[in-house]
């Protein structure tokens, strides 16, 4: 097993562009069970230079099927025959699927092929159990702002993934938004915090465009004001290279408006709430990789 150091991947990385980028764009990639993550990974791979002639998909439904070929010009075939075809399998399935699919494909993959999971919770060594011995598997956990580009991908390499592999992860996933390596000992910890993320934010603009209301404001106009006001706090933490502390303090003028909600926030144990959530959120993803999955 190579070492996995934690590096961040961008889009344009040149260890992902460069030398034997050719190669790896004509390989075949095939998503297994397509919904909308693995739609956005099959857009996100067409708009950076893979042909549709170059990828294979599955999917439970026949007219979703149709749909994704019309859509993409990919062709949609069963899952014995992306495995028997595909250099990459990526299994797309929620985790309670993972078995009936690896049943399926158990037969029909060869050791060389490089299996890619996104399914929460599902270590690599049981994914590796179900396949031939000496099956490359990489784990990845990423989340929907994949939908627009803007995602953020965990991956971690089983027992039998080369850097290689990793790196054709990292070129498939970085089509999509940005990539972090991590231990696969971290990546319960990344689901409750990347994976589940975007739903905590829009949790908090939810509950804070109903405050809006309270405060007289029309819906529409609050949450523009939220979402524009959240866009911009995002950005600032993206770019300007300050922790989070710094920039919440450069809001927080003396005896002002912002020191009387920070004080609410802190009254009603926001933060405690919030250290609870992404505790829970991480121990699940530990359950669901449990042997029975409850």
């Amino acid at each position: 097993m190579s070492a996995v150091s934690e590096s961040v991947r961008h889009p344009a990385d040149p260890c992902v562009a460069g030398r034997g980028a050719h190669s790896v764009m004509s390989q075949k990639v095939a998503v297994l069970g397509a919904g909308k993550i693995g739609e956005a990974l099959l857009s996100g791979m067409i708009r950076g230079g893979r042909h549709p002639s170059h990828l294979l998909v599955t999917a439970r439904r026949e007219e979703r099927a149709r749909e994704l070929h019309v859509r993409y010009g990919v062709e949609c075939v069963s899952n014995a025959e992306a495995a028997k075809n595909a250099d990459t399998l990526i299994l797309t399935v929620k985790p309670q699927d993972m078995g009936v699919l690896l049943d399926q494909l158990a037969p029909h993959v060869p050791a060389d092929r490089l299996v890619v999971s996104g399914a929460a919770g599902t270590p690599t060594a049981y994914i590796e159990e179900q396949l031939t011995r000496g099956t490359p598997v990489v784990r990845v956990m990423t989340n929907t702002p994949a939908l627009v580009d803007q995602g953020m991908s965990a991956i971690s390499a089983g027992t039998h993934a080369t850097e290689s592999h990793l790196q054709r992860a990292e070129e498939i996933f970085g089509g999509v938004g940005k990539t972090l390596r991590v231990p696969e000992s971290q990546q319960d910890a990344a689901t409750a915090l990347s994976g589940s993320g975007p739903a905590y934010f829009f949790y908090l603009v939810e509950a804070m465009t109903d405050a809006g209301i309270l405060l007289s404001l029309p819906r529409d106009k609050a949450h523009e004001l939220i979402v524009q006001a959240a866009v911009g706090a995002s950005q600032m933490l993206r770019d300007s290279g300050e922790h989070p502390v710094t920039l919440r303090e450069n809001v927080t003028s003396p005896g002002g408006t912002t020191i009387n909600a920070i004080r609410e926030l802190e009254n009603h144990g926001v933060r405690a709430a919030f250290l609870a959530a992404i505790e829970a959120a991480r121990d699940r993803s530990r359950e669901l990789g449990a042997p029975d999955g409850t």
